[in-house]
């Protein structure tokens, strides 16, 4: 088992990968003129009666009325395809990079720069130039360049989540394509998906497939607190096609293509888009608010196992169960406790912590839910209010601070990070730019804690403590991965 895990790799697809991922869809479907089939009967079951060559047939489906609908999988491939073609756009970015010598003249000498290019694909969401893509794909980057047919626009960033793998960019046009959406809710295993966007710096390519899963959790997002429930796909999925749609048969956007899973490094069947639900509400906040208002019930869980089930002496393996529950957060205020079993959230059933976060992902600060739990041998109803970050209920804005003179942005820390990473204060290193502090090699997510043993609470204070001090220097901290270290210097 652990030499089968050692060689599966989960990977972006976006075209900075490096790595080419490919494969052919050629499943074929042949059913004969004039069948007909019950209007419940799902793709996934239609395939398995093995029949071939689906593109030259129409299927007749009848649904106990009068009149029969007829399906040409041919005609509707392209419909779908034309729809959903002109809302995906060519996403380019540039990237400065610097690097240095490693020896002390670094500090004297300006380093030397170099540029790398990166691409992938986006989704117009709005008229007006609004597009969806995946963070991944614009991730540093100095420049973004949008390609929309024989169209060239530089877009602006809007917002980044982290949680999600999404971004939102913005460029100077005004009646475009935008992609009609469909419902998480409606999506179902076994229903034909096609993957569109740029593999390869190929425009508008499609390629078909079905929906495999739904739900999946693969731990690939590096945020403290991913939302992973995505939606699993044989659709081909190679470089580029990052950020780009994967539509059902009627062209609406399902979800955002993100990742892919292969035991080679190419692509092997599997892959990974965020669900347009999911994308739906992070597109909102970020052009609403420019940071998504993430709810939080302040509890950890745990996906119960047959092992799980026999040590913990439960009833099924059905829900989830509670493994820590945070003081003063909002499911301590409803009186959960550890070893409570989650069912359901709003009559709706739990099977997995995915499946919970991607739940939860769709409500904000301050609204009630009532989870259903099992509590020993009894079941009970408990409501809770839902907090934001910072264990409040109002809206969160990013709080963010530009050292021009350092040559770098800081951002505070939530709480709610601070409880989990056990510290009491701290600032984000955000974004090194050009300037001093880039001299310091001090990496982009690292959190500073201390300087010299005195406590940081605030971006403003850091960058001012930064300015003014001098002489041996000590900055002390957390990196991305949760280890303390700290960096002596002597300015």
């Amino acid at each position: 088992m652990k030499r089968t895990l050692a060689v599966v790799v989960v990977a972006f697809v976006s075209g900075a990968s490096g790595s080419v991922f490919i494969n052919y869809w050629d499943q074929k479907l042949d059913i004969s003129q004039g069948t007909e089939i019950p209007v419940e009967t799902s793709y996934a079951e239609i395939i398995s009666h093995g029949h071939r060559d689906y593109t030259s047939d129409k299927i007749a489906m009848s649904d106990n009325s009068t009149s029969t609908r007829r399906i040409d999988y041919n005609e509707d491939f392209v419909k779908a395809s034309e729809r959903s073609t002109q809302s995906v756009v060519f996403i380019k970015t540039l990237n400065e990079v610097e690097y240095r010598t490693g020896s002390w003249m670094d500090w004297f000498f300006q380093p030397r720069a170099s540029q790398t290019t990166s691409s992938g694909s986006g989704v117009i969401f709005s008229q007006d130039g609004y597009i969806v893509t995946n963070n991944h794909v614009i991730d540093e980057a100095d420049g973004i360049t949008v390609i929309h047919g024989k169209e060239s626009y530089q877009a602006e960033l809007i917002g980044t989540d982290p949680s999600t793998d999404l971004a939102v960019i913005k460029i100077n046009a005004s009646e475009l394509p935008a992609i009609a959406l469909g419902k998480s809710e409606d999506v179902n295993v076994g229903e034909w998906a096609l993957a569109v966007g740029n593999p390869f710096n190929l425009t508008s390519t499609v390629t078909a497939g079905i929906v495999s899963a739904k739900g999946r959790n693969i731990n690939i997002l590096r945020d403290k607190f991913p939302i992973e429930s995505f939606i699993q796909t044989d659709a081909a999925i190679n470089p580029g096609n990052s950020g780009g749609a994967l539509v059902n048969i009627q062209g609406e956007l399902i979800g955002i293509n993100t990742a892919i899973l292969s035991r080679t490094g190419s692509y092997a069947g599997y892959g990974f888009a965020v669900p347009v639900d999911i994308v739906n509400k992070v597109f909102n906040d970020l052009k609403t608010y420019g940071e998504v208002q993430k709810a939080f019930i302040g509890a950890e869980y745990l996906d119960i196992d047959s092992e799980i089930k026999e040590r913990m002496e439960l009833e099924s393996t059905d829900g989830i169960i509670i493994t820590d529950v945070r003081d003063g957060w909002a499911a301590d205020k409803a009186k959960l406790k550890k070893g409570d079993v989650v069912l359901a959230v709003n009559g709706k059933s739990i099977d997995s912590r995915a499946n919970l976060e991607e739940m939860i992902g769709y409500f904000y600060p301050g609204d009630q839910i009532e989870l259903t739990l099992r509590r020993d041998d009894e079941v009970i109803n408990r409501a809770l209010v839902l907090t934001n970050r910072e264990g409040t209920t109002g809206v969160i804005t990013k709080s963010t601070y530009l050292s021009e003179s350092l040559g770098v942005v800081f951002e505070s820390v939530p709480k709610l990070e601070q409880e989990v990473l056990g510290i009491d204060n701290g600032v984000r290193v955000l974004d090194v730019r050009n300037g001093f502090f880039r001299r310091l090699d001090i990496p982009e997510g690292f959190i500073i804690t201390t300087i010299n043993n005195v406590e940081i609470d605030s971006p403003e204070e850091l960058a001012d403590i930064l300015e003014r001090i001098r002489g041996r220097v000590i900055i002390s901290g957390i990196t991305q991965r949760g280890r303390k270290v700290y960096y002596p210097y002597m300015f």
